[in-house]
């Protein structure tokens, strides 16, 4: 199927052909015509397969005859993130540039005073977030009784950012008679409540399985323990060909102190998070896009939509405790046919059961290797943490019965009593002592305790 096919006009047809766009995609070949019917539709597909055009363009098609009131958008289109409204906005740009039609763009982090002035020229297409659109709305800046189309964008990441009593709200106050359309990457129960309630015998559109990784991305997982994840970082970085790569943490602190030392390390690398201005973090985004960044270290604010073109690697420096979130972090690569490469970095204890996790989900074990790239079966724990293995019960009741043991040993004579100081405390001797004592460990004595 062609895009000629799917009934768009041929201003839209001219625009996509300027972005090198011959076939749609899945998606786009499924969506397009239902929502060009103006039928409700539920979109599920993963990260990647062009689902944001798969509503814009008809969006475009069906509004460009139209005109808009001040203070009154003609649709509503919802993201969870600055980052994905930003981009939205980028590709209504691209492909309705043959279209005289207007667009607002409602984050925070942003003039509050500048968005006001376009809502007043009015616009066709408004694109929000819940909690900006909510605040202008409550100012009496916005109507809302004139949206004919509504869009919710990745319905399960708004869930996962606690946006749905926000939607509720903003959903209550559109009117009932219109086009609503919901994507998403996964569908859980709460997300199906939500298509329930708030879409009108929907068109139910799947083109991939939910929360499936995509199948051109090869991925690898390596143990280690915790003081070892940045030498094995800047190890798998040096050993794989990386030409520019997300490096995903769990928090923010650790994001900054990662993007630190990795500078230290001589990378060309800047990181990003929900706490930076949005000013720097827009900046921060087009310089990794443009190359001026080869190391884009960021929490899940960048798991989701952010497309950025041929981006060779993923890294997960801390495992995702959330298994949909290692969908959409690993979705970062691979996209639009190419190859990607995804690493996650792991240790024994918490690690153990997220990674068990993730590979429930997507049904298959990751392949586990080593620092040079081999395989090693699993389970994969390094040789000096083998009780990482053992239950943490279990482990604790041994420690305890260890440190019991300790006090049952016999009393030495007088002469081999533990020298002290004057103040009660061992003496150097006494600690040089316990170190040579080491020796009966031979080659596996742990790192701990190793001389650095």
């Amino acid at each position: 199927m062609s895009f000629e096919e799917l009934g768009l006009g041929p201003d839209l047809l001219k625009a996509i052909g300027d972005c090198g766009y011959t076939d749609p995609t899945p998606i786009q070949a499924q969506a397009i015509p239902s929502i060009l019917m103006t039928r409700d539709v539920v979109g599920l597909a993963q990260t990647g397969t062009g689902k944001t055009a798969s509503f814009i363009l008809p969006m475009i098609e069906m509004l460009h005859g139209g005109r808009a009131k001040a203070r009154m958008p003609r649709s509503l289109i919802l993201e969870p993130t600055r980052e994905l409204a930003a981009q939205v906005a980028v590709n209504f740009d691209t492909y309705g540039k043959y279209h005289k039609m207007t667009k607002a763009l409602l984050v925070g982090g942003e003039s509050m005073g500048e968005q006001m002035k376009l809502l007043e020229r009015g616009v066709d297409v408004l694109i929000a977030t819940p909690g900006r659109l909510l605040d202008l709305f409550g100012r009496g800046s916005i109507l809302l009784n004139d949206i004919k189309i509504l869009v919710i964008d990745e319905a399960d990441r708004m869930l996962d950012m606690g946006f749905i009593p926000d939607i509720d709200k903003i959903v209550s106050f559109v009117p009932p008679m219109r086009q609503t359309l919901l994507f998403s990457a996964t569908m859980p129960p709460e997300i199906k409540k939500l298509s329930d309630k708030f879409l009108s015998n929907p068109k139910n559109v799947s083109v991939a399985p939910p929360a499936s990784p995509a199948e051109n991305v090869d991925q690898s997982l390596i143990w280690t323990n915790s003081k070892e994840k940045r030498r094995v970082l800047d190890g798998v970085i040096r050993q794989e060909d990386v030409k520019n790569a997300f490096v995903f943490c769990n928090r923010k602190r650790e994001v900054d102190e990662l993007a630190r030392w990795l500078k230290t390390q001589k990378y060309s690398v800047a990181p990003m998070h929900g706490d930076m201005p949005q000013s720097l973090r827009t900046k921060t985004l087009q310089d990794f896009k443009d190359g001026a960044i080869k190391l884009l270290v960021c929490s899940d604010v960048a798991a989701r939509g952010l497309d950025v073109q041929a981006v060779s690697h993923v890294f997960n420096y801390d495992v995702p405790m959330n298994p949909d979130d290692y969908i959409h972090r690993i979705g970062r690569t691979g996209r639009a046919g190419l190859k990607g490469r995804a690493w996650s970095i792991a240790t024994p204890g918490d690690d153990t059961k997220y990674v068990a996790n993730i590979e429930r989900l997507i049904n298959k074990a990751i392949p586990v290797k080593t620092l040079g790239g081999s395989e090693k079966s699993p389970p994969a724990v390094e040789k000096n943490t083998p009780d990482a293995e053992k239950p943490v019960q279990n482990r604790k009741e041994e420690q305890k019965g260890k440190g019991r043991e300790r006090y049952k040993k016999p009393v030495q004579p007088a002469e081999q009593a533990v020298k002290t100081n004057n103040n009660g405390e061992r003496s150097q001797g006494h600690r040089k002592s316990e170190s040579e004592n080491m020796s009966g460990f031979g080659e596996d004595v742990p790192f701990f305790f190793k001389e650095k």
